[in-house]
C-alpha cells in the first residue's frame, strides 16, 4: 500500500504528497473547469501517469533484455468530452523510439507499452491511440 496526502490549498488549488518518498506535485483545475491552470489538473495526471507507466514498463523489458531505451521520448493528448459527465474521452500516445523498427524485441516492447498497469487501470470507455515512430 501506498499512501498519498492531499491538502486542499483553496482556488481550486492542492498539493501531494507521496509518503514514501516525500515528493510532493501541485494540481490545479483548468482554465476550461473555472480555474487558473497553472499545474497540473486531476485530469492531466491520468494522462501523465499512462505515458509515464508505459514508459517505464518499456524500459523494465529493456533492461532484462539488456538494451537501453534510453532517449526515448511519449507525448500523450489528453481529449476531454464534450457532453456531460465531464471526463477524458480520448488519450493520445505518440512514442519516438530510440531503436529501429526491425529491432529483434520491438514487438515485446511495444506489448509492454500495452501491458502497463495504468493502461490496464483505464475505465474502457476511454479510447488510447497509439502511435509508434521508430529511429
Amino acid at each position: 500500500m501506498i499512501e498519498i496526502s492531499i491538502d486542499y490549498q483553496g482556488q481550486l488549488r492542492c498539493s501531494a504528497i507521496h509518503q514514501p518518498s516525500g515528493d510532493c506535485l501541485a494540481t490545479d483545475a483548468p482554465v476550461d473547469n473555472n480555474g487558473r491552470g497553472e499545474a497540473f489538473s486531476p485530469t492531466d495526471l491520468v494522462a501523465t501517469a499512462l505515458g509515464t507507466c508505459m514508459a517505464t514498463v518499456m524500459g523494465i523489458v529493456a533492461r532484462q533484455k539488456e538494451f537501453s531505451l534510453e532517449g526515448m521520448k511519449l507525448r500523450v493528448r489528453k481529449h476531454m468530452s464534450a457532453d456531460s459527465p465531464r471526463r477524458i474521452s480520448r488519450l493520445e500516445v505518440e512514442a519516438e523510439m530510440p531503436i529501429s523498427v526491425d529491432h529483434p524485441d520491438r514487438e515485446m516492447i511495444q506489448s509492454a507499452a500495452l501491458e502497463c498497469p495504468v493502461h490496464h487501470s483505464i475505465h474502457p470507455e476511454i479510447e488510447v491511440a497509439l502511435t509508434w515512430h521508430w529511429k
